[in-house]
């Protein structure tokens, strides 16, 4: 097996483990209940701002954006408003189709050999579970706030009642629990199926997907197998969001293995390629518009330097550019 994926999986199992043994001692119930979580918090944040401050100080003095469309040139060439954006308009338009429906990503295609012809393929499915990966994860996130708000938003309850629209079994089956952990298994089994990917795929690529599969599936163990007093739960969350933190009594460890994979995903996350979501807005193959042909951009950070025209050059070395044949402008 690839030794990448064992070690990725040994880790999630190891801090599993370790919260589990942590959550059952009661001496240690502070640690994974209130401390660490107050510490991830910190690096999250932290983290995320310093990532997001140092990209932000990167120079782009050009226009530098990547379409695929026609730019705006003479009146009678049709102009791309979306894919080639000529205004801050357009360009948020275009960034909007980016982060709410992955328009490049829906656009992809793979590559393949097929005997003696190149095939190319539209990667549908990755695009579609990409998608339903990232908005449940949302809806789980959003739904996960009723635990730290009191009284909980009409909001949240609204979604979660839209969650559980059909009303399957009892507790309610929330889909997108469900449609979570199928995504993140479906982006693993991707990786690990296809050569190419599972060849270039590190351990930094398997960890996250890892992690999530075991946050999904703690969150799915404890609402519908185990049922954890969810009074207790949120008497947890509700002390260390109103930072008077407390460890209720007889709380189940599961409950601390799920918080503390949640914790390890909030300290990993500034630090790693998950911080593309934050990354997407100040990209600047994205975030331009493309006026290059309108407007003439100079970069302001070349410094001043003492150039020397080919005039002063010909006047230095002229006699020894006859002397070699060299063609001038002038004899003398």
């Amino acid at each position: 097996m690839n030794v990448n994926i064992v070690l990725s999986l040994v880790a999630v199992v190891v801090l599993g483990a370790l919260a589990f043994l942590g959550g059952s001692a009661p001496a240690l119930q502070g640690v994974f209940g209130i401390l660490i979580p107050y510490i991830a918090f910190v690096v999250f944040l932290g983290g995320f701002i310093w990532r997001i401050m140092k990209w932000a100080k990167s120079p782009v003095p050009f226009r530098i954006p990547t379409t695929c469309g026609q730019q705006k040139s003479l009146p009678w060439i049709k102009h791309d408003k979306l894919e080639n954006p000529y205004t801050g308009l357009g360009v948020v338009g275009r960034m909007a189709f980016e982060i709410l429906t992955f328009r490049s990503l829906f656009r992809n295609t793979k590559a393949e050999i097929k005997g003696d012809r190149v095939s190319y393929e539209w990667e549908i499915w990755l695009w579609l579970f990409a998608l339903v990966f990232h908005y449940s994860f949302l809806a789980v996130l959003v739904r996960h706030m009723r635990f730290f708000l009191e009284p909980v938003p009409f909001w949240i309850e609204a979604l979660e009642a839209l969650d559980g629209f059909f009303q399957i079994g009892l507790p309610i089956v929330l889909l997108s629990g469900v449609l979570l952990l199928a995504a993140v298994c479906f982006l693993f089994l991707r990786r690990v199926a296809k050569p190419n990917l599972r060849y270039a795929s590190l351990a930094a690529d398997y960890f996250p997907l890892f992690l999530i599969m075991a946050i999904a599936g703690t969150g799915i163990y404890m609402r519908y197998f185990l049922r954890v007093d969810v009074v207790a739960v949120k008497e947890l969350t509700m002390g260390l969001a109103t930072l008077h933190p407390t460890i209720p009594a007889n709380i189940d460890p599961f409950v601390f293995v799920h918080l503390f994979c949640v914790c390890v995903l909030f300290v990993y996350f500034p630090f790693s390629k998950l911080m593309h979501a934050g990354g997407i807005f100040l990209s600047p193959t994205r975030n331009m518009a493309n006026n290059s042909r309108a407007k003439r951009h100079i970069n302001p950070w070349n410094p001043d330097l003492p150039f020397v025209t080919y005039e002063k050059y010909e006047n230095e070395f002229r006699e020894k550019m006859i002397e070699a044949g060299l063609p001038v402008e002038k004899e003398s």
